[in-house]
């Protein structure tokens, strides 16, 4: 980790030497562009960004794998200076004796916490074009959504109250992209109003996943597309006739494994799942669930991140006719979340207990549709063997086989019991697990359910 640091520390130095030497030609060529001088520079373009082509570091990754131009590497430390350097920017503060206050032209801002100068969309311009309006159309072009700041979600200008100059707005570095160019990480986005979705996981493996060969088959199909998707939308020429991503349905009863095959093929293919309950985001406030969808779209774009959407039912459930601004604005937000998937490079997986819950006029735009089912008693023995720790020894007279043919439990449920019953072992100080307890488990998740035994 050190040597992570390291190499970043270093590279970041020569680019910042090189930013500061940027940004005192540019002052000099805009407050004098007569005076004579030593150095022979018309343009701040002329002072060559550092090599990075033969860095290691994090940060020369990243400017790699981009191609930035030295503009967009230049609107990058802008943006990131204020979090490592900001004294760098104290120039800027210089006041125009004509009017008595900063110049108009450098942008910027000061906020309430941090007394330094936060640079601005007009501070790029400033820096980049200085008074050429072309110069300054073509910096304007940097932040739209066809472009890797806005496209990967690396940096934005914050927005503008209606009125105000586009470009007035601050420049905002992503907090995933400022751990990757400082510490040399990526840092996975945690669970808040700003990203309402939970990373999740599991340490189990595939031999631990109990389904029917069919459903085995269909997960196999999106595992294809993580794998070779791109290689059929590139290399084949397909991207124009196919989505860029892949959305699936997964349905079936609580406990039958939707969440945990989401796991799996996350973990099988490399790629993080992070989990979205939609019944927890959907708002009763006007706007509020198409904000709250899009923060987690915006972020998750080509991080070949698989969404999974809990309780789809909450949008995308049967309707009734439109009879209010509500059924509308309800309406909206699932024209939304449609087009966000759509427009998605990764996989998209919503559960639902029911399929019969889903509007058949969604079900069109699955790529697949995964049944979950409840499982058969040759399932439930295998679910039952495998369930228990390996520290625990079972009483003489539990016959699993007898138990997984007598009830029709799901994957989830036997776990639950599992949880219980050892747990009533380990209240004992013992480790054999008990008939009577597993009974009683039994008992207590059928009881859930307004069943008895």
């Amino acid at each position: 980790m050190a040597d992570v640091l390291t190499d970043n520390a270093q590279d970041l130095e020569r680019e910042l030497t090189w930013f500061t030497e940027v940004l005192d030609v540019r002052l000099r060529l805009y407050f004098h562009p007569e005076q004579e001088r030593e150095d022979p520079l018309e343009s701040i373009f002329d002072l060559p960004p550092p090599d990075l082509s033969r860095s290691n570091s994090a940060y020369a990754r990243s400017i790699r794998q981009y191609q930035f131009s030295s503009g967009e590497r230049l609107t990058i430390l802008l943006a990131l200076i204020p979090q490592i350097r900001p004294q760098l920017l104290d120039v800027l503060w210089t006041k125009n004796e004509e009017i008595d206050r900063c110049f108009t032209e450098f942008g910027g801002l000061q906020s309430t916490t941090h007394c330094g100068f936060i640079p601005t969309g007009t501070t790029v311009a400033f820096l980049l074009a200085g008074d050429d309006l072309s110069a300054y159309f073509q910096v304007m072009r940097l932040f739209e959504g066809d472009r890797p700041f806005a496209r990967d979600n690396i940096l934005q200008l914050a927005p503008v109250a209606p009125g105000e100059p586009l470009l007035s707005g601050a420049l905002i570095l992503s907090r995933e992209y400022l751990y990757q160019l400082t510490i040399g990480i990526e840092r996975k986005p945690n669970f808040n109003s700003d990203f309402p979705a939970r990373s999740i996981e599991t340490d189990l493996d595939w031999q631990d996943l109990v389904l029917p060969a069919a459903t085995l088959e269909q997960l196999d199909e999106i595992k294809h597309w993580i794998f070779y998707g791109h290689t059929l939308l590139q290399d084949w020429e397909m991207s124009s006739k196919l989505r860029p991503g892949f959305t699936s349905l997964f349905y079936g009863p609580p406990g039958t494994g939707k969440t945990f095959s989401a796991c799996l093929l996350g973990k099988h293919c490399g790629c993080d799942v992070y989990k979205i309950d939609l019944s927890a985001i959907v708002s009763k406030y006007i706007g509020e669930t198409e904000k709250n969808l899009a923060k987690i779209f915006d972020l998750a774009e080509h991080k070949q991140w698989i969404l999974f959407f809990d309780e789809a039912d909450a949008l995308f459930g049967k309707r009734t006719k439109v009879e209010d601004s509500h059924d509308r604005y309800a309406n909206q937000e699932i024209s939304f979340l449609l087009q966000r998937i759509e427009e998605f490079n990764g996989v998209t997986i919503l559960a639902s207990n029911l399929k019969g819950n889903i509007d058949d006029a969604f079900i069109r735009r699955f790529q697949s549709i995964v049944y979950f089912p409840m499982p058969k008693a040759t399932e439930r023995l295998k679910l039952w063997n495998q369930a228990f720790s390996p520290k625990a020894g079972l009483e003489q007279k539990i016959d699993l086989a007898k138990i997984a043919d007598k009830y029709d439990l799901s994957g989830g449920i036997i776990m639950n019991i599992v949880r219980y019953s050892s747990l009533k072992a380990l209240s004992r100080n013992e480790s054999i697990i008990l008939l009577e307890d597993i009974e009683e488990g039994i008992r207590r998740e059928l009881l859930k359910e307004g069943k008895t035994i």
